[in-house]
């Protein structure tokens, strides 16, 4: 059996060159955590973590390393398993049992599914290396280009048409859609805004609008309503943080743009509620934001059986090959353009899917594929 020997977490950052918003939060820097899981046999697998704040993140990796040191290595569920259990109470976990720990904190739950999240891709990185095959393999799917898109359009204090020409950059890179981060002003002002978006790239590529929870739900439905003409592709994450499934399926009800969700929820359990009510049609649940990439296949599963399509949430190295092994069940996976708009990613790896004809493509390298700089 190959067992858990050691893990360790490693925090970068590489700081923008001036500060950006989207309609909720100020961004000063591009931030990962990097995830290092070595086996008593030698092998070495890495996940990475897209959530913070790093240093309470790092510290979680660090305990559950020593909880699940000894384990196989290769059971991935039976890891995950055990780690989910340490959020909720278990018998014998009251007092100080140091073979039963006492269940997580209710304020640390967000951080302790990005730990998850990072031990959970770096087993499943290391039993693609094991194995000798890409993961998407492991799960049965076969290499093939991937639909991709570029996100921008980040609030920085610029003009409508500087917005405009910055997504178009996009397109000269080879990029057929994209996506334009919106939802910080008025209904009236970010209406304006996407038209002249449109504008600025044409008919031709799919336009899609990154929300970040800006709206109530009668200021959505107004939002929608005003952007209609600009034949906008899906609306993503578009209601306020506390507002439910329910609220999303009003706002389904409302407007014929498709809605997208599921970044920033923890677990298989909330998402299927989005999906079940919810009427979102593009699920984009994070591996790398909480639960790994064995919460993510779940959910993958989740969303085929009920009609809905996967669009993962950035990191296409990781979530590219969950689209691969899912190819009636996938939309396509995230990515932020090139070096100068991207730049940890591309300094992070020796090697990063490469993007031909507005398509990414994966290497058939072990694992995730990644090698790390």
């Amino acid at each position: 059996m190959t067992k858990i020997k050691s893990v360790a977490a490693y925090p970068v950052s590489v700081p923008r060159p001036q500060p950006v918003w989207t309609a909720q939060e100020r961004s000063t820097a591009w931030n990962a955590i990097l995830v290092q899981l070595l086996t008593d046999d030698g092998l070495a697998g890495h996940g990475i973590i897209h959530a913070g704040p790093a240093p309470r993140v790092c510290e979680y990796i660090a305990k559950f390393g020593e909880f699940v040191a000894g384990m196989d290595a290769l059971a991935t569920t039976v890891v995950w398993e055990r780690l989910f259990a340490l959020t909720s109470p278990r018998p014998g976990a009251i007092g100080s049992n140091p073979a039963v720990p006492a269940p997580i904190a209710r304020t640390d739950r967000a951080v302790a599914m990005a730990a998850i999240a990072g031990i959970d891709i770096a087993l499943w990185d290391l039993k693609g290396r094991a194995a000798n095959m890409p993961v998407y393999r492991l799960l049965g799917g076969e290499n093939r280009p991937l639909h991709t898109y570029a996100t921008g359009g980040y609030y920085r204090g610029v003009s409508d048409k500087e917005y405009g020409a910055e997504l178009a950059r996009f397109l000269e890179l080879g990029y057929r859609a994209v996506k334009l981060k919106c939802g910080a002003g008025s209904v009236e002002a970010e209406a304006k805004r996407v038209a002249a978006v449109r504008r600025a790239i044409g008919d031709a590529p799919d336009l899609l609008l990154d929300m970040n929870a800006p709206y109530d739900l009668s200021d959505c439905i107004d939002f929608a309503h005003r952007v209609a003409a600009s034949n906008i592709f899906w609306l993503e994450e578009p209601l306020h943080w506390y507002l439910q499934p329910a609220d999303f399926a009003s706002l389904a009800a409302a407007t014929p743009i498709p809605l997208a969700h599921g970044e920033r929820e923890l677990t298989r359990f909330t998402v299927r509620d989005f999906i079940t009510i919810g009427r979102v049609r593009y699920v984009q649940f994070d591996a790398t934001r909480a639960a790994g990439f064995t919460e993510a296949l779940r959910i993958a599963h989740l969303a085929e059986q009920h009609g809905a399509l996967l669009a993962p949430h950035t990191a296409p190295e990781i979530h590219g090959h969950l689209v691969l092994a899912m190819p009636r069940a996938a939309f396509g996976v995230e990515s932020h353009g090139g070096r100068d708009t991207d730049p940890l990613h591309y300094g992070l790896f020796t090697e990063h899917p490469q993007l031909e004809d507005g398509r990414l493509v994966l290497s058939d390298k072990p694992g995730f594929g990644f090698e790390i700089d």
